[in-house]
């Protein structure tokens, strides 16, 4: 549960600090917004650091998963999209993918 919880706010860390460079860019908002997400990305990068795998390859694969899920939850809760049934099953086949790279039996 600790490494779901670390993997979560870093996906919220990531997306933060991307859409504080979309903002500026793309929505036209003050370059002011580029400080909290810088502070935002360094956060996401630190708190991958976190998990205990042998391997950071195997970290930021299983993360994926958990940042396609904060991204759908993103495009639902901030931008006001509604998933489809395509976002959610996409959605299910990395989870599923997530949980066999976190939780796979290791030779």
């Amino acid at each position: 549960m600790k490494t779901l919880l670390i993997y979560v706010l870093a996906a919220l860390c990531e997306i933060g600090g991307c859409f504080s460079a979309y903002a500026v860019l793309r929505l036209h908002k003050s370059p002011l917004w580029l400080i909290p997400g810088l502070i935002c990305l360094i956060a996401f990068a630190w708190l991958l650091t976190l998990p205990d795998t042998e391997a950071a390859g195997r970290t930021y694969a299983a993360y994926g998963a958990i940042y396609i899920a904060a991204s759908i939850g993103w495009m639902w809760f901030v931008e006001k999209q509604k998933p489809d049934v395509w976002d959610g099953g996409g959605l299910l086949v990395c989870l599923i993918g997530a949980s066999l790279i976190l939780w796979g039996p290791r030779a």
